[in-house]
């Protein structure tokens, strides 16, 4: 498969996942603006914080529970359930529910347990059935346009939520870190796509390393969340195995595990994501992992991130591993929109 013909991509790419790839950094932009002026639900200083979704928007809660752990001062938990855990009670509490079509199971059942339970409750979706009770029960909702996956608008559930902690525990302004974010993924973008050939394209590269490999994304700190990014993206655009793990737990256990079965382990390639604010020790200790698992023949590739802030890094490994991903797609020949086993287990489950 050749990744410098355009005739691919336009006979592959049938609904255009590339142009919502690109369409990232506008969302970021738009929905952290609107986050600003949305209106609040009526809390004060809330005791602790459930950020609910699945999917797309579970990733963009992860993306921001990393990126602003060291300064929140109450309890934050990404909630990928049907139910809520017990210490979630009362008006203190607010509850967060995320769903790009508002159609999502789990997450309408943790929002109507939130309700039963008196917490305080906001709604983020394109419409659907949360909306609507939001609505019914008079509830905060905040609406957004989006026509695509859901994995495409994670740039909209981050965006929101960066507003809403700002706002709701009075931090810093972080519009100037979303405009330096913003430029630095236009810049990259500029530096991986399509047009740009293949020698001088390092996400197209990587991607035709990983044809016919198992992936494995390994990253720390900020960066974590964005390996299960990776992870997912390959999954849905590529329609290929992959999987995620974190450094430094990696270190207290996976690394014991990479001699059996040699008939697997000789087809894996463990990606390392590393960022220039790291922890320094996990900056060490990801060379060092990486050096035990080629010691023992794994292949492995590192992907280095240098920029002004740690929100500009997470935002541009996002980016490039949106691309990676993409292009993977293309050179294994599969449509990067569709995600027929998906829906058709959510059929079944109907």
């Amino acid at each position: 498969m050749d990744l410098d013909n355009p005739a691919w991509y336009r006979e592959i790419d049938k609904a255009d996942m590339l142009a919502h790839i690109h369409g990232l950094p506008t969302q970021l932009n738009s929905a952290f603006r609107l986050g600003l002026n949305n209106p609040l639900p009526i809390i004060g200083h809330p005791r602790g914080i459930v950020l609910a979704g699945m999917g797309g928007s579970a990733i963009g809660a992860d993306l921001l529970v990393s990126y602003l752990s060291g300064v929140l001062t109450v309890p934050v938990l990404v909630l990928r359930e049907y139910s809520l855990p017990g210490w979630v009670k009362g008006k203190q509490v607010l509850v967060v529910a995320s769903s790009h079509s508002g159609n999502t199971e789990e997450t309408l059942s943790v929002y109507e347990q939130a309700l039963q339970q008196g917490c305080t409750v906001l709604s983020i979706s394109t419409g659907g059935a949360l909306e609507q009770r939001a609505r019914q029960a008079n509830q905060t909702h905040w609406s957004f346009v989006h026509k695509g996956q859901p994995r495409a608008a994670v740039g909209f559930f981050f965006g929101f939520l960066l507003a809403l902690l700002q706002r709701l525990f009075n931090l810093p302004d972080h519009s100037s870190s979303i405009e330096y974010a913003i430029g630095a993924m236009e810049k990259m973008m500029e530096e991986l796509t399509v047009t740009v050939p293949v020698e001088v394209n390092p996400a197209k590269r990587l991607a035709g390393q990983l044809m016919g490999r198992f992936i494995t994304i390994m990253a720390a700190d900020y960066l974590a969340p964005v390996a299960r990014r990776w992870k997912t993206q390959i999954n849905e655009l590529a329609k290929a195995w992959a999987e995620f793990d974190f450094i430094s737990e990696a270190n207290h256990n996976t690394l014991a595990g990479i001699d059996f079965p040699e008939e697997i382990l000789s087809k894996l390639v463990v990606l390392f994501i590393r960022g220039s604010h790291n922890h320094h020790r996990n900056i060490l200790r990801i060379d060092l992992t990486r050096k035990q698992f080629m010691q023992a023949g794994i292949n492995t590739e590192l992907v280095e991130f240098k920029q002004q802030n740690s929100l500009a890094e997470m935002w541009t490994s996002l980016i490039y591993g949106d691309y990676l991903s993409y292009y993977l797609a293309i050179a294994y020949g599969i449509d990067p929109t569709p995600i027929d086993s998906i829906q058709e287990l959510k059929k079944a489950m109907q």
